[in-house]
């Protein structure tokens, strides 16, 4: 795979990641944390804001890998 073609995609991966992520997490906390505290709330979005490091992660591994060299 080409590596500007591999970019592109891995660009649009990270972002769809982050808006999907968002509001997932967004449609959860409306859900479940209406009655919690603000520790709770605390904690919660301090979770679930550095989760989102560990898929992106593994996309820029992808990312970084180095292209198979034909034989």
């Amino acid at each position: 795979m080409p590596v500007r073609l591999k970019k592109l995609i891995g660009t649009f991966l990270l972002v769809a990641l982050v808006i999907i992520y968002a509001l997932l997490a967004s449609i959860f906390a409306v859900a479940r944390l209406s009655e919690s505290g603000p520790w709770v709330h605390f904690l919660f979005f301090l979770l679930s804001g550095l989760l989102w490091v560990l898929p992106a992660m593994g996309i820029i591994k992808w990312l970084m890998l180095e292209p198979r060299t034909k034989r």
